[in-house]
């Protein structure tokens, strides 16, 4: 754990804030102090562009005075400033009180006592050099280049460090956690200008630079493929609009999870108090128990405990324990994300612990979970759910997307896309998109991969909230044979 966060008097900080907002006559009172250490570097060409470090660090308290929340934050370290923190949340509190009208109560939560998490990784990225990152991205990019049909090549990588002190009273927790996102994309250019680019499918994971090294993906395989998947590319038949079995990768379905799920699912959206950014959601609380999301080979789990999960904590911004529970149980909804003050509005026991603040300068807020499609225990391969197609498409990569303000009603393409025909692989296509609404997709899906096809996909960058956050979620997903799914031609929608 970083020594430099640790060596602060983060106890004194959080003693001092408490006592303060205690003796102002709070009822609730928690402080946060971070330091979030991020590092961003890109290349075009194998030359460098962008390479800058950020260091964000502060301290936070929330209080809860008379039914009313109340937040300040600081930059100063010092008892003094965490002190000051706290009267003036305790202010914000009593000036918004006549303009509340709702009265905020927070489940409880066990008492954790004192406690440390470390996330899953071996090498901190930050303690490799700057010059040894852009040296291996590119190192990449001349691999690339050397190929024929690859003219340009855009590489990056994101890093983040993220140290975080929570104290309640009941729980005092500090925690770390690394992640990093690297992106190599190829480039074709045609004479009469036409181009095309293939990505890599790498997802941003919740490791250290060990990943970069292949520990948890094969770079090395997938960078020798892209110049053949590139040409491939180009060289495609545009796409029949029709409808089609679909055989998706997870390197695409993540994303349609989170879309179509993940936000549809978090019950601030459901019940309509998150609704300016990015919407609400159809999945609303009567629902429940009833709402027939999928067929009943779907089997979805939140999970704040997923290994290498880019939301996996120990404990949540309001110190609750990291947890898994059921979202949709044999196609049907199940349950909700929710944080402290959702769970008590619903008069549940108790959050399952979703609440995250993206700095010490924000708000926690109700965020998104790893939300994840289980795999079928002794489920096919995604070779043999292609073998099950006659005439289809096989589908990997993310790319473009759109969806309502419900939730329900969205448009995919991706990297690659394949024509399937007789249970075989036939060429590639291009200017794909596939379009429903989430209840007759995930109803469609006729089969779920085993184990061997399930890969942990991800964002870093998940936004929410006013002023907007932003929070690093994981979607895991197995290979899904999809029956009868509408294809677009982008290109004829465009024109």
């Amino acid at each position: 754990m970083d020594s430099g966060f640790t060596a602060l008097p983060l106890r004194e900080l959080a003693d001092a804030a408490r006592q303060q907002a205690s003796d102002l006559g709070a009822q609730h009172a928690d402080f946060r102090a971070e330091q979030i250490r991020s590092q961003q570097i890109g290349l075009s060409d194998g030359n460098l562009e962008t390479l800058f470090d950020a260091d964000d660090i502060g301290l936070a308290v929330r209080v809860v005075v008379d039914g009313t929340w109340g937040f300040a934050a600081a930059v100063d370290l010092t008892p003094d400033a965490a002190a000051q923190a706290a009267r003036e949340a305790v202010e914000v509190a009593r000036v918004s009180a006549a303009m509340n009208t709702e009265r905020i109560e927070l489940a409880a939560e066990p008492a954790h006592g004192d406690v440390t998490w470390v996330s899953a990784y071996e090498v901190d990225p930050f303690s490799v050099s700057a010059a040894d990152k852009v040296a291996l991205l590119g190192g990449w990019s001349r691999q690339l280049l050397a190929r024929d049909g690859v003219d340009h090549v855009d590489a990056s990588l994101q890093a983040v460090r993220e140290c975080k002190f929570y104290s309640d009273g009941a729980t005092t927790a500090l925690q770390q956690r690394v992640r990093l996102h690297p992106t190599v994309t190829a480039v074709a250019v045609e004479k009469d200008g036409r181009f095309e680019t293939m990505r890599t499918l790498a997802p941003p994971a919740g490791r250290g630079y060990e990943y970069l090294l292949g520990t948890g993906w094969d770079f090395a395989a997938e960078l020798d493929q892209l110049p053949e998947y590139l040409a491939e590319k180009l060289a495609a038949a545009t796409v029949r609009p029709g409808r089609y079995d679909l055989v998706i990768e997870p390197s695409n379905l993540w994303l349609t999870i989170h879309e179509s799920i993940g936000h549809a699912t978090e019950l601030d959206r459901a019940l309509g108090y998150e609704a300016a950014y990015a919407g609400t959601s159809f999945a609303t609380p009567d629902k429940l128990g009833t709402l027939q999301y999928g067929s009943d080979h779907m089997h979805v789990v939140g999970d704040r405990t997923t290994e290498h999960g880019l939301a996996t904590v120990g404990y949540d911004d309001e110190g609750v324990a990291g947890q898994s529970w059921d979202l949709i149980t044999d196609g049907v909804l199940s349950g909700y994300q929710l944080d402290r003050r959702m769970a008590a509005l619903r008069g549940l026991d108790r959050s399952n612990g979703c609440s995250f603040a993206d700095s010490p300068g924000h708000m926690p807020l109700q965020r998104m979970a790893n939300v994840s499609l289980q795999p079928a225990e002794n489920g096919p391969s995604t070779e043999e759910l292609i073998a099950g197609v006659e005439d289809g498409i096989y589908i990997a990569g993310d790319k473009s997307w759109s969806i309502d303000m419900q939730r329900y009603n969205f448009q995919f393409t991706g990297q690659r896309f394949y024509k399937i025909s007789g249970g075989r692989l036939a060429g590639q296509l291009r200017d794909v998109a596939y379009q429903a609404t989430t209840t007759d997709f995930w109803n469609s899906m006729a089969a779920v991969g085993g184990p061997q096809t399930y890969v942990l996909g991800g964002a870093f960058n998940c936004g929410k909230g006013q002023p907007g956050q932003v929070a690093p979620v994981s979607h895991g997903a197995p290979s899904v044979l999809m029956r009868g799914i509408r294809i677009l031609n982008t290109a004829e929608e465009a024109s």
